[in-house]
C-alpha cells in the first residue's frame, strides 16, 4: 500500500463530509446551533411541535432585540421546516402528535460542540480505570489458551478474597472522594451520550432499507425472489457496522433480566449518595432515565424491523413470490436433467417442415382478400342550415334609459309633479317590466338628487326570461319636479 493511498481515501471521506448535513450545520448560523443545544439534551431527545415552535419564537424575539439580522418574513415554523429539509431535524409522529428530534448527524455535532465549549476534561481516574478494565476484559476474552484464562480468574478471586478479609477484619473500605465520584458519574454520562446517535443511525439505515425494498416490490423493478436476498444482505451489512454492533449488544443486554436488575439497582444506589448533590438537575435526570431512554430508542428500531418483517411477509404470501418459487424449482429441475443427460447426437422429436406449415384455418394462412382493401364509402354531406335554425340564448335586455326618462317625466306631469318609482314602473309596457328596468329606474333616482326614504319600501313585480314572475323590494324613491333630464 502506497503512502498516498491513505491520504486519497481521507480526501474522499472529507469530500463526503462537506456534503453531509453535519458539515452544513457547523457552517450555519451560530444561533441555530445554540438553540438546538438548549432544546435537546440527553434526557430530552424529543420536543412536541407546538412547544418547539413557541420556544423558537421567543428566542427569535430576543435575537431581534439584539439587532441580529433575521428573515423578517419567516416565523419559527419556517425555520423548523427548513431544518427538517436540511436533515438537521426529523419530525416523527408519536401517538398522533408530531415531535421534533435531532438526526444522527445533528446529535454528533451537538456532542462535539459540547466537548469544545465545556470546561470538564475526560481524562480522569474513572475514565482511566474504565479503560484498564476494558482492555483487561478484552485480553482475557480473546485469549484462546484456557490455562492462562484460569490463572487470570484465580488471581482475580484471590484479590477479591483479600478485600473480603480486610473488610471482615474491620479495615475501612477505600471510598472515592466526592470530586472523583462526580467525575466518574459524568464519565458514565459521557459514555451513554454517544448511544442515541448510534441508535438514530441504525434506525435511519433500517428506514432506508425498508423504503427501498417497498419501492422495488411495488414497482417490480427487481427479479422475483431477489428482493428477500437484498434485504438479508442489507441487514447483514447494517448489523456489521459500529452502530449495528452497538444495537445488537444492547439488545442482548435488554434480553438479560439479571443485567437489567443490576444496572437499575446500581443507578438507584448512586443517586442515593451524597456526592450527587454536586451534579446538576439535568445530569441527575439523565442518570435516572438512562435505562428507560435506551429502551425507548431500541424499541423504535425494533418497531421498524417489525414493519420490515410485515412487508417481507406480505411479499412472501403474494402470488408473484409463489410463482417465482415454482419457476425456480422448474428451472433447477431442468438444469439437473440436462446435467445428468448423456451427451451425444440429439435429434428432434418432430422434424420441422419449414416450407410446408400446417395451418388450421385460412385466416392463419393470410390469403389475399380483395374485400379487405375496398375503400370505405364517402361521408354524408353536412346538413344545410338557415337563419331559422340559429337560436340564440335568451337574455334580459338592457334598460332603455330614454324611455325610462320619458316615463318619469310623463308620470310626474300626470301626478301633480311627483311620482314614486313603483308608479313609474307600472306605467311602462309589459315588455319593459324586467329586472334591468328596475335597475335603470334606481340609477335614475340616485342621479336625480332627490331624497330616498330607506325606512319605507315598495314592491315591484317583474318577469324573468323563462316566463316566471318574481318580486323585488326596493326603498321608496320619489321623483319630484325637475327630477328627470
Amino acid at each position: 500500500m502506497r503512502s498516498s493511498d491513505n491520504a486519497v481515501a481521507q480526501w474522499h471521506a472529507q469530500q463526503q463530509l462537506r456534503l453531509s448535513p453535519a458539515w452544513k450545520l457547523l457552517q450555519g448560523a451560530p444561533w441555530a446551533v445554540a438553540f438546538l443545544r438548549s432544546a435537546f439534551t440527553a434526557s430530552k431527545q424529543r420536543v412536541p411541535l407546538e412547544t418547539f415552535h413557541a420556544d423558537l419564537a421567543d428566542f427569535m424575539k430576543e435575537l431581534r432585540h439584539e439587532n441580529l439580522s433575521l428573515n423578517e418574513a419567516w416565523q419559527a415554523s419556517h425555520y423548523a421546516d427548513s431544518w427538517v429539509r436540511g436533515q438537521f431535524l426529523s419530525r416523527p409522529m408519536v401517538d398522533g402528535k408530531f415531535f421534533y428530534e435531532p438526526t444522527a448527524a445533528t446529535a454528533r455535532v451537538l456532542a462535539f460542540i459540547d466537548t469544545l465549549t465545556g470546561n470538564r476534561t475526560n481524562l480522569n481516574s474513572s475514565r482511566l480505570s474504565t479503560l484498564l478494565n476494558s482492555i483487561e476484559t478484552l485480553s482475557q476474552q480473546s485469549d484462546p489458551n484456557p490455562e492462562s484464562r484460569i490463572a487470570a480468574l484465580e488471581a482475580e478471586i484471590a484479590e477479591r478474597g483479600n478485600e473480603l478479609a480486610a473488610l471482615r477484619a474491620g479495615a475501612s473500605p477505600a471510598v472515592l472522594t466526592d470530586d472523583s465520584a462526580v467525575a466518574a458519574t459524568r464519565s458514565v454520562l459521557d459514555l451513554a451520550a454517544g448511544l442515541p446517535a448510534d441508535f438514530k443511525r441504525m434506525r435511519d439505515g433500517v428506514e432506508v432499507m425498508l423504503h427501498s425494498i417497498r419501492q422495488e416490490i411495488m414497482e417490480s423493478s427487481v427479479t422475483k425472489g431477489v428482493a428477500v436476498g437484498q434485504v438479508l444482505a442489507g441487514d447483514k451489512a447494517l448489523r456489521g457496522t459500529a452502530e449495528g454492533e452497538t444495537f445488537q449488544g444492547f439488545t442482548e443486554f435488554l434480553n438479560d433480566p439479571v443485567q437489567q436488575a443490576r444496572f437499575r439497582q446500581s443507578i438507584n444506589e448512586v443517586l442515593e449518595r451524597d456526592f450527587t448533590d454536586q451534579l446538576s438537575s439535568g445530569e441527575r435526570s439523565n442518570l435516572a432515565s438512562l435505562l428507560r431512554e435506551m429502551r425507548r430508542q431500541a424499541g423504535e428500531v425494533h418497531a421498524i424491523y417489525g414493519r420490515l418483517s410485515e412487508s417481507l411477509h406480505a411479499y412472501v404470501q403474494s402470488a408473484e413470490f409463489k410463482e417465482s418459487v415454482l419457476l425456480r424449482k422448474a428451472i433447477h429441475a431442468a438444469e439437473q436433467a440436462v446435467a445428468a443427460a448423456p451427451l451425444g447426437a440429439r435429434t428432434g422429436v418432430v422434424e420441422p417442415l419449414l416450407y410446408a406449415p400446417d395451418f388450421e384455418t385460412l385466416a392463419g394462412l393470410g390469403i389475399f382478400n380483395p374485400e379487405d382493401h375496398v375503400p370505405p364509402p364517402k361521408l354524408a354531406a353536412p346538413p344545410a342550415l338557415s337563419d331559422a335554425d340559429i337560436h340564440r340564448t335568451p337574455v334580459t335586455p338592457a334598460p332603455d334609459m330614454p324611455a325610462l326618462h320619458a316615463s318619469v317625466e310623463q308620470a310626474r306631469q300626470t301626478r301633480n309633479g311627483s311620482a314614486t318609482l313603483q308608479e313609474v314602473y307600472e306605467s311602462l309596457p309589459a315588455e319593459l317590466q324586467h329586472i334591468n328596468t328596475i335597475r335603470g329606474l334606481i340609477l335614475a333616482a340616485r342621479g336625480s338628487g332627490n331624497t330616498i326614504d330607506t325606512e319605507r319600501t315598495e314592491t315591484l313585480t317583474f318577469t324573468q326570461i323563462d316566463g316566471s314572475t318574481r318580486t323585488a323590494r326596493v326603498p321608496l324613491f320619489t321623483f319630484i319636479k325637475d327630477s328627470a333630464s
